[in-house]
């Protein structure tokens, strides 16, 4: 049977490389500065920092930096090395998720803590947090400093929230949208603010491109919750149905519960309540999810987001940053990792 909605069959062809193209001489000098602020002359410390840099992500993050910058006209340089710390924030973010939420994959290889264990994993993630911190602190820029702990003092409750509501079936939608623009949206939008403000943006435009940040982090999170589901397991590089094993409930499901006479309310929390899932667990689960048109009112809620995001670059100034950022906002949309 085929699962997926419809809104996530018919996906565009998005290559993050050609919506790249403008910046990718400045996303190159960024992952040369990750080497060079990661470096270590302890040999442990080398080696577990060119593990966690070893493969290449997104850099949706530091890409948002950039390009924010340079949307407002911004020539300086001091822009990658904000791109690389707060790449260096999302990875300290990683290693303690991956921890708390007891993945041992992501993007096709073992975690930190999968490798070398829980309590090496904790003071890593902490010893990247404390470094990017005192790099941050050397850089003079106060109201970034501010921004960026604000962020992560954000992420940290986002996450907290999120493990504090595990299993609980009654987690309503709004609730469910403060957890991930806490744990995920306040970077994106911390991202494109910290542009702004090296340029020197005013404060209307610093508004905007604030709001764009945080409906793209929004979209980002419930598409990411969306492909947990529905994803090629392949693609993803970890197992699908992750959330729900470790007892996170995200949008899908929430809908499908809070739908006003749906008639399987019951067995879809007995299921769930099933760990591990099995392959029939999930088959089922799939199936009653799709009934319940959860797939799609999740996907449309995310359309939805990236649709505000187009509004609000339209109130900026054109050109090929912005067009950069459109593509980008679009490429969040109908990625499938």
């Amino acid at each position: 049977m085929e699962l997926k909605p419809r809104s996530l069959k018919e996906t565009k062809e998005l290559n993050l490389n050609a919506i790249y193209q403008d910046i990718e001489p400045e996303l190159e000098a960024v992952e040369s500065c990750l080497q060079s602020l990661t470096s270590s002359s302890h040999p442990f410390l080398a080696e577990i920092n060119s593990f966690l840099f070893r493969k290449k992500g997104k850099r949706l993050r530091p890409a948002l930096v950039i390009l924010s910058s340079r949307l407002f006209g911004y020539q300086g340089q001091d822009h990658i090395l904000m791109a690389s710390l707060v790449e260096c924030i999302h990875t300290a973010s990683l290693i303690h998720d991956d921890i708390v939420d007891n993945s041992r994959f992501r993007r096709g290889q073992s975690t930190l803590h999968a490798r070398w264990g829980t309590n090496l994993s904790v003071l890593l993630g902490d010893h990247l947090y404390i470094q990017t911190i005192n790099l941050l602190l050397q850089s003079n820029h106060d109201a970034i400093i501010r921004l960026l702990s604000r962020a992560v003092s954000q992420m940290i409750e986002g996450e907290i929230n999120e493990f504090l509501m595990s299993n609980n079936f009654d987690l309503s939608e709004e609730q469910y949208l403060e957890i991930i623009r806490k744990k995920t949206a306040s970077l994106f939008e911390a991202s494109c603010a910290i542009g702004g403000l090296l340029a020197g943006a005013g404060e209307e435009q610093l508004h905007l491109i604030n709001k764009f940040g945080s409906y793209l982090g929004l979209a980002f999170q419930i598409i990411d919750d969306l492909l947990d589901y529905l994803g090629d397991e392949n693609i993803l590089g970890k197992p699908t149905f992750s959330d729900l094993n470790e007892g996170r409930i995200t949008l899908p499901l929430i809908h499908s519960l809070n739908c006003n006479g749906h008639p399987y309310w019951e067995k879809i929390i007995e299921l769930a309540r099933m760990r591990p899932l099995g392959e029939k667990q999930k088959e089922e689960i799939l199936a009653l999810l799709a009934q319940s048109s959860s797939f799609d009112y999740s996907f449309e809620k995310a359309r939805e987001l990236v649709s505000k995001c187009h509004e609000l670059l339209a109130r900026l100034p054109f050109s090929g940053y912005r067009q950069s950022l459109e593509g980008l906002a679009d490429y969040i949309l109908y990625r499938n990792r």
